[in-house]
């Protein structure tokens, strides 16, 4: 799996949060309240601790941990951008767009 972050995309998150070098950033296949796993959205997580099974993905910004249990719900090529107008990210594949308004959310916060 390919994960590049657009520009725009990184310098958002930097200026969000300064520090997001020094934490795991998750790629997470979110299915909570969906009612099925197949209705799951793709989101941005800060995350304190990761999961054993979690794969680490080399970017061009930071490293993406992703779980290998959910990769049939993502593509090889994948881009995180940013939506000034929406002011929330994208993540997107060569041929399609897999969620136009991906959140990006601090899960080490209590």
């Amino acid at each position: 799996m390919n994960i590049t972050f657009s520009e725009r995309a990184a310098q958002e998150i930097e200026k969000l949060y300064p520090n997001a070098g020094e934490k795991n950033l998750k790629l997470k296949y979110d299915t909570e309240d969906t009612g099925c796993v197949m209705c799951g959205v793709t989101v941005l997580w800060f995350v304190k601790e990761l999961s054993e099974s979690d794969e680490k993905i080399e970017t061009n910004a930071w490293p993406v941990y992703v779980e290998p249990s959910k990769n049939v719900f993502l593509d090889d090529e994948l881009k995180i951008d940013y939506v000034e107008s929406a002011h929330c990210f994208s993540l997107k594949t060569p041929g399609q767009i897999l969620n136009a308004r991906m959140s990006l959310i601090d899960k080490t916060i209590n």
